[in-house]
């Protein structure tokens, strides 16, 4: 199973829920798998190879698209709620037993709920560029400024700050992303986009709660950001480290909301460390 990013199979999965989930399995078997939950309107080709290759250097990780994404089945939800209900599906069906969880993004957001909702074993969890109930999100407004550039991607804008450095990072990225060739998830439209949104809008826009989700979970988590994340700012690490009863924090220089993706290797380099401990 140490097949690579470019060169794992897709493989399905048919779950209670009716949904036939699409997912890529690689890296080391045995010990607690790895899952990742990807970020508003990715895929798994959205993921960066030299990121999950570096994960999977010494642990299983497991890729897949939710409910609605992809080539998964299923409606896209517009809740984080329901996106947290299928991935658990998603792992019931596949059997993993007791998981770690990466969140990046809106996957942020689903990784929290499902380690506070307990209806799967989380051991560990690592939330990258993500925000808490009731936390700060400019969604529309990056996404619009970014479109707006007329850049030869709109992931180096939205991405990647306007430093040479950064976006000498972004440009490198987007070739690393484009290297699996076969079998590819096709880009997601105006419905998933919309779903998405409006998921994302609602549980920034939640401030009942009092951090109720982040006071709930007890596991030990590593929050990632960039410094310079426009679309969910850096406060709302600092928040969620606060809030949280075992959280370590990295921020890293320079960057924004691709923060993982410019850092790779270090990222992947702390997140070993951190579910190695």
């Amino acid at each position: 199973m140490s097949t690579q990013f470019e060169t794992a199979p897709n493989r399905y999965v048919a779950a209670r829920d009716g949904v036939k989930y699409a997912y890529r399995k690689l890296g080391v078997p045995g010990g607690t798998p790895l899952v990742l939950l990807q970020h508003f309107t990715g895929h798994m080709d959205s993921w960066d190879p030299a990121v999950v290759n570096g994960l999977a250097r010494h642990r299983t990780v497991v890729i897949f698209d939710n409910a609605g994404i992809g080539v998964s089945s299923g409606r896209t939800p517009d809740s984080v709620e329901q996106m947290a209900i299928d991935a658990e599906s998603f792992i019931g069906a596949l059997e993993l037993g007791e998981v770690d969880l990466l969140g990046f993004s809106l996957g942020g957001f689903v990784a929290q709920l499902m380690a506070a909702r307990g209806k799967v074993p989380v051991r560990r969890m690592v939330s990258a560029g993500s925000a808490p109930q009731g936390g700060e999100e400019h969604l529309l407004q990056v996404v619009s400024a970014a479109f707006a550039t007329n850049a030869q991607d709109v992931r180096l804008p939205l991405f990647f700050t306007p430093s040479e450095k950064s976006q000498a990072a972004g440009r490198a990225f987007l070739a690393r992303a484009t290297a699996r060739t076969k079998d590819r998830d096709a880009e997601s439209g105006e419905a998933i986009r919309n779903a998405q949104a409006n998921a994302i809008i609602a549980w920034c826009a939640d401030e009942t709660a009092e951090h109720a989700v982040l006071k709930r979970i007890g596991q030990p988590t590593l929050i990632v950001h960039g410094s310079k994340d426009t679309m969910f700012p850096v406060t709302n690490a600092y928040s969620m480290f606060e809030q949280m009863s075992d959280a370590t924090l990295i921020v890293y220089p320079d960057s924004a909301h691709g923060a993982i993706f410019q850092y790779s290797e270090t990222f992947t380099s702390h997140v070993e460390t951190f579910l190695s401990a």
